[in-house]
């Protein structure tokens, strides 16, 4: 978990530290994006992971196939 600043929503700074990882390539371009794990990882409800995911997919970080899931989307 990460000390979240209580100034700013928590969804933007768990959108921070995603943004962070796909930019020094931790989350190598067709990287699942679970949910699941970012909720335990993060402490945070679904709902919350829901805006990260949602934030991420329109600046093009991520891609989301229903019934597939959410993927780090290619940087080319």
């Amino acid at each position: 978990m990460i000390d979240y600043d209580p100034t700013r929503p928590k969804w933007e700074q768990i959108a921070d530290v995603l943004r962070d990882r796909i930019a020094r390539g931790e989350l190598p371009p067709r990287t699942l994006v679970s949910e699941v794990q970012l909720e335990a990882e993060f402490g945070v409800a679904r709902g919350t992971v829901r805006k990260v995911t949602a934030a991420l997919r329109a600046e093009g970080l991520i891609v989301t196939t229903p019934g597939m899931g959410s993927f780090v989307a290619d940087q080319g």
